[in-house]
């Protein structure tokens, strides 16, 4: 009974290779959430550059929380800015029915999550170097900081993944799409920014590390009932 099992896992992994492929073969070609994830983190940077200049070099425990604050805020609304098109762009090209058929709506789910946690692997990396150049940004402890912005990451993909597909048909995508992730992502924001503050002094690992397992409890927590609840969506 076990063998059927073990047969529709490696298709259903193959396909959301598949899927996760396609969208970044056609994001290449279009580079539109990429221009628009690294124009938006570069404009924070200077936007917070010019305006409270090098904030970085302050190194007490309330300019360190305010760095940390602007650099989640560019993280989080350059994320809403690019992510949402993960459904929107299947029916704006009315390749979705096509997509249906397929694949099946798990494979759908984590082939766009893939996508979507690339994006914001490219996202943070950007995003971060400018702060730390521009900003004067100073990494207490590096090791931290990178498991933070991994586990806040993981948020932002597992959320922003099945709020695109529930705004896929609406009207007003951009709009509603803000209006949806706002109430799922500010306990993790509030989490990720509290941890990254640690980070940037020179505290320990173990002073993140319950924000940390915190991030990664809610990650996959969203990430289970986003794979029960996508089934649902799909179909409608």
């Amino acid at each position: 009974m076990q063998q059927p099992t073990a047969i529709r896992l490696p298709a259903l992994l193959a396909a959301a290779w598949a899927i996760f492929i396609k969208d970044l073969r056609s994001e290449l070609r279009t580079r539109y959430a990429i221009n628009a994830l690294v124009l938006f983190a570069a404009s924070a940077a200077v936007a917070v550059s010019l305006g409270v200049g090098f904030i970085g070099v302050r190194r007490s425990a309330e300019y360190l929380l305010i760095q940390s604050t602007l650099l989640w805020i560019a993280l989080l609304f350059a994320a809403l800015n690019g992510l949402s098109r993960g459904f929107v762009y299947e029916e704006e090209t009315r390749t979705i029915a096509a997509l249906r058929l397929a694949a099946p709506p798990i494979a759908v789910y984590l082939g766009k999550f893939l996508f979507n946690l690339a994006l914001l692997v490219l996202l943070d990396t950007v995003t971060c170097l400018l702060f730390i150049v521009m900003v004067r940004v100073e990494v207490g402890s590096p090791l931290a900081f990178i498991l933070v912005l991994a586990a806040g990451g993981l948020c932002l993909a597992t959320a922003t993944t099945i709020l695109a597909a529930i705004i896929a048909r609406a009207s007003f995508k951009s709009a509603l799409f803000a209006v949806l992730a706002f109430p799922l992502l500010v306990p993790p924001l509030i989490i990720a920014i509290q941890s990254t503050a640690l980070t940037l002094d020179n505290n320990a690992l173990a002073l993140a590390l319950p924000g940390i397992r915190t991030l990664i409890a809610y990650a996959v927590a969203t990430f289970v009932a986003s794979l029960m609840l996508f089934r649902f969506v799909w179909e409608a």
